[in-house]
């Protein structure tokens, strides 16, 4: 679990993030950044960056979506330490993350993270 610091929990900021954040899709995920202006940050210049996760139905029932939600996680904890403070990222998971390996989703978070870094 992530601790409470490193979550996007307000409908708020999910927005912002959803509607401002550079976005990138792969086969598994879509992937929202929102990075803070130099200097400043979302809501807290010295707090660590921030993730948060968007599982819907449509990936499957609430094992199923838990299971993702899980396997999201600890593929994004470790790269939450290498971004800047104040950052903020959203992972939208796709039906086909279910049946997908927690290796496979971490290949495709790093994928999607590195090309929004780019854009």
């Amino acid at each position: 679990m992530l601790s409470k610091p490193m979550r996007v929990t307000r409908p708020a900021e999910f927005t912002a993030v959803l509607r401002t954040g550079r976005r990138v899709g792969t086969k598994l995920v879509a992937l929202h950044l929102l990075t803070p202006p130099m200097g400043t940050s979302l809501s807290d210049e010295t707090g660590p960056a921030r993730a948060g996760f968007v599982v819907s139905a449509a990936v499957g029932n609430s094992v199923v979506r838990h299971r993702v939600t899980r396997r999201l996680r600890e593929q994004v904890r470790p790269l939450l330490a290498a971004m800047p403070a104040g950052t903020a990222v959203v992972v939208r998971a796709f039906p086909p993350s279910a049946a997908a390996s927690s290796e496979q989703l971490g290949r495709d978070l790093r994928s999607a993270l590195n090309r929004a870094r780019w854009r």
